[in-house]
């Protein structure tokens, strides 16, 4: 078990619908980061920008994007994870990987899929959520709107991070903010957020403020975050458990299930 998780966000401005100037430009920072981190996050969609073009941009189950995760996973060897537009059996999905160093692998489709955008018009919705096992850390991976729903990221496993990859317009960035600092402290666990900056196909720009709060709620990165940049940050199991047994109000939450 690790009591420290050395973790990377990578925040970018995503090359328009251009999978082979992502992987390339994202690769290249990889291979800047410390041998130390463990765990490397990249935005949501983060080959192809935040696009409903699926049908000429999705990749199977095992496509090249999947492949490049395991090459930057063994590189480094720390996890990588972020989301990539997948097809299978005919149906798209807006699908995040979280990538062991080994090169095994684990899925998440997004559950609350932006209807602001008509996402749900393209993508099928996520039924389960993915709590993943790595280093004695227990981790929730979540994909952007997932944030504006709590009961979907209520933690109920005992999680000890909650994460979140997106591509977040500016415009409402100000709840991107609130909504992250809220999950870290109703959740009593780290939370992170990977964001993009730049402006998208459509033209909507975007702020970044990736960031990285603790079980607090205090943001323990940067606050010069809107534009392109990298930032390793230490995460502390000691913090997780010292303010559990302090504060426990996880032990008060209400019982209830999702339909």
């Amino acid at each position: 078990m690790a009591e420290n998780l050395v973790t990377a966000i990578l925040q970018a401005d995503l090359v328009w619908e251009d999978p082979a100037a992502n992987l390339k430009e994202f690769q290249s920072k990889i291979e800047g980061l410390s041998s130390k981190v463990d765990l490397i996050i990249l935005p949501e969609m983060f080959p192809t920008g935040f696009s409903m073009n699926a049908a000429a941009l999705a990749e199977p189950p095992e496509g090249i994007s999947l492949q490049w995760m395991r090459e930057m996973a063994g590189l480094k060897d720390a996890a990588v994870t972020g989301s990539v537009i997948t097809e299978e059996k005919g149906k798209f999905y807006n699908r995040l990987f979280f990538v062991f160093p080994d090169g095994s692998y684990k899925t998440y489709d997004k559950r609350h899929t932006f209807t602001l955008a008509g996402e749900h018009e393209v993508y099928e919705s996520g039924q389960e959520r993915l709590i993943v096992e790595y280093k004695g850390w227990r981790i929730c991976p979540l994909i952007c709107y997932d944030l504006r729903f709590p009961v979907w990221a209520r933690n109920t496993e005992d999680y000890d991070l909650l994460l979140y990859v997106a591509n977040w317009p500016a415009v409402r960035i100000v709840a991107w903010d609130t909504l992250l600092k809220a999950r870290a402290i109703e959740n009593l666990a780290y939370c992170i957020g990977v964001n993009r900056v730049g402006t998208d196909g459509n033209n909507h720009p975007y702020l970044g403020h990736s960031a990285v709060y603790d079980c607090l709620g205090a943001m323990i990165t940067t606050p010069d975050f809107e534009s392109e940049f990298q930032q390793e940050v230490v995460l502390s199991k000691s913090h997780v458990k010292e303010t559990r047994e302090k504060l426990r109000f996880l032990q008060d939450r209400d019982t209830f299930g999702i339909k």
